[in-house]
């Protein structure tokens, strides 16, 4: 009789997930898709249909178990339930609610309880990442490519966009939004709708961060627990250093996303004026969507032109606010959690010494963080210089004095993964071409939303030829030395790179030879290291190029290496050594 009850409760948890599932494939087929009159009165019913599941399945959840109500997730459930109650109560007594507004408000708030329902009951099934079945990068890689390939189905319903988008060109925007790049074949503040730019957004986002960091956070926030094995997986693909910090590692990520979004969001929306937009909810969606696009360094803008556009590229407040939001989204996640410990340490230190106690020093901002933040540091300043004098009387010519200063800083950062202009990179000079393309390549830190080789490898491989200058047999730094593991691992990742950059040049060469080799080096460069920054030649490339890049920015966005880890078949340790010999070099 328990197996059979038990058995009971499972089915009809089982029914109500798959009946969300049904309602959010609706709510879908609703937004992409003209409806009528008929039909909203079908979907209508449908959602609220769905709505009633959802509500009588937390009931029973909290019922079979009261103890849930100590946990955090009794928030968003009294929300839930708040909003489905005041839905079925407008639906079945007909109460004129202020809050609910107009019909078109009304199915707004109905789609949005749906979804809701559809969160909460997905986030109640047990994820089970086998590591015996897929090791941590497989995983890795294969939420990367459902999520591209779901993503260029979206784009393609009918509401997404104006004038409809062939399935390359909605595969190739959807790939560059996950792989938060921003190269476009087609202009995003034209041809797709606010829709469709939503949808761009969201792909941003969950690029950014990951479709593994929300869903198993979230599934552990509501579960309250997860498997050991889950842990495993999630402490490689995460890359914590303890097994028991995997979802305070994915708290932070979350909360410091968020949190930096918002705030950039806020500054956006007072640094540009609301006469450029047709209402508070454009200037609103615009904030937002830069925001998230900078912290996220996708390069995505709803702007035709770009910063470029004449409204804004002359909005040095705007511009230094998308400095300070896509820098810190390419400083890497452990290195902003680490500075945020730095300066808490700090702190303390002053209140301490505010009150004439001895303050201890201990290693606070590790060895990772030094070298990611001197590296960053060291190359913000010697591009800023360099672009400031060779651009002086060029793209430069139109600013002020404080005008050039934040235009080139702007220049010298963008580079790095984050792919905003507020210049025409085709009227640069050549020796400025040529560093930016030095700049992209090694792009933004690890575990970042940016792309390139990262600014510890390139670290890396300077220490290592100062060492091998010197006559040392190791990288030593801050009294630290550098293990063989990270040498080895750095100097795999330029070499396919470079392999990766060097086949895509020859393959569009191929595609499209009247192209001219720089471009097609620039835009190469580009896709690997996911900047978006483009000589004007994207929309002009051929389906098999568009396809090529398309590999290409998939490449970059989930590393080489992490492909060669995925698909070759590990080998056990063995106790034992070979002879060791050396190998001529020069």
């Amino acid at each position: 009789m328990v197996e059979k009850s038990r058995f009971t409760k499972e089915s009809f948890f089982n029914f109500v997930l798959w009946l969300c599932l049904v309602g959010v494939l609706l709510f879908v087929f609703d937004l992409g898709f003209e409806q009528t009159d008929k039909s909203k009165l079908f979907l209508n019913t449908f959602y609220y249909f769905v709505m009633g599941a959802g509500l009588v399945s937390t009931v029973v959840r909290y019922v079979l178990n009261w103890k849930r109500l100590k946990r955090p997730s009794v928030l968003f459930d009294v929300f839930s339930l708040s909003l489905t109650l005041s839905l079925g109560y407008q639906y079945f007594v007909g109460f004129d609610n202020e809050w609910i507004g107009s019909a078109l408000t009304q199915r707004f708030y109905l789609k949005l309880a749906v979804l809701f329902s559809f969160i909460r009951e997905f986030l109640e099934v047990r994820i089970n990442l086998k590591r015996a079945i897929l090791n941590p990068a497989q995983v890795f890689i294969l939420s990367f490519l459902l999520i591209i390939l779901l993503g260029a189905l979206l784009l393609m319903l009918p509401r997404a966009s104006y004038a409809g988008i062939s399935f390359m060109d909605a595969l190739f925007t959807s790939t560059s939004a996950v792989c938060v790049t921003g190269l476009i074949v087609v202009d995003t503040a034209t041809h797709f709708t606010t829709f469709g730019q939503s949808l761009i957004l969201l792909l941003i986002q969950i690029g950014g961060l990951g479709i593994l960091t929300f869903a198993s956070y979230f599934s552990y926030f509501f579960k309250g627990g997860t498997s050991y094995e889950n842990q495993l997986t999630l402490s490689d693909i995460s890359s914590s250093q303890k097994l028991g910090e995997v979802f305070s590692t994915l708290k932070n990520i979350i909360l410091i996303t968020l949190g930096i979004e918002l705030f950039s969001a806020l500054l956006v929306y007072f640094s540009i004026p609301s006469n450029h937009f047709i209402s508070q909810a454009d200037k609103i969606f615009f904030s937002v969507f830069h925001s998230i696009s900078a912290f996220c360094n996708a390069g995505f803008s709803t702007l035709s032109a770009g910063l470029y556009d004449e409204a804004f590229r002359f909005n040095y407040f705007l511009q230094l606010v998308l400095i300070l939001t896509f820098v810190l989204g390419g400083l890497g996640f452990p290195i902003v959690v680490n500075l945020i410990s730095y300066l808490k340490y700090k702190l303390g230190i002053l209140i301490r010494l505010g009150k004439n106690k001895k303050a201890f020093r201990p290693w606070v901002l590790n060895i990772n963080s030094r070298i990611t933040l001197i590296t960053t540091l060291s190359i913000l300043l010697v591009s800023f210089i360099a672009f400031y004098f060779l651009e002086y009387h060029n793209v430069l010519s139109e600013h002020n004095g404080f005008g050039k200063i934040v235009s080139a800083l702007f220049g010298a950062t963008t580079p790095r993964t984050a792919g905003f202009n507020t210049f025409d990179f085709a009227a640069l000079h050549f020796p400025t071409l040529l560093m930016i393309l030095l700049l992209m390549w090694i792009g933004a830190s690890p575990q970042s939303t940016g792309g390139g080789i990262k600014t510890s490898t390139f670290a890396i491989a300077i220490l290592n030829i100062i060492s091998l200058g010197k006559g040392k047999s190791r990288i030593e730094i801050f009294r630290r030395e550098i293990a063989d593991i990270s040498v080895r691992r750095a100097f795999a990742i330029i070499s396919l790179s470079l392999l990766v950059i060097g086949l895509s040049v020859l393959f569009i060469t191929v595609f499209n030879p009247e192209l001219s080799l720089i471009d097609i080096l620039f835009e190469s460069i580009s896709a690997y290291s996911t900047v978006g920054l483009s000589l004007g030649i994207t929309a002009k490339l051929s389906t098999l190029s568009k396809l090529v890049l398309v590999v290409v920015m998939f490449l970059g966005r989930v590393s080489m290496l992490s492909l060669v880890i995925a698909v070759v078949k590990k080998v056990k340790h063995k106790n034992y050594s070979y002879p060791k010999e050396e190998i001529n070099i020069n």
